[in-house]
């Protein structure tokens, strides 16, 4: 499922995707990539808006176009 209402024009250029957490927060979310200092995977996110989202938050996840 995607949520039509996200604004990626207000996007970070690295998010790749876009959504709400359990809270309510909205995240734009970036492409995961190797840490090389941890040798470990991270994921980077920016807060968000939250585009007025009020369905249930597991079915926000909405890539970009």
């Amino acid at each position: 499922m995607s949520y039509d209402k996200v604004d990626w024009s207000e996007a970070p250029e690295a998010a790749q995707w876009w959504a709400v957490d359990g809270e309510g927060f909205g995240y734009w979310l970036c492409e995961p990539r190797a840490d090389d200092f941890s040798l470990d995977w991270v994921q980077e996110s920016f807060d968000a808006p939250t585009f007025d989202y009020d369905g249930d938050w597991r079915q926000s996840l909405t890539k970009r176009p």
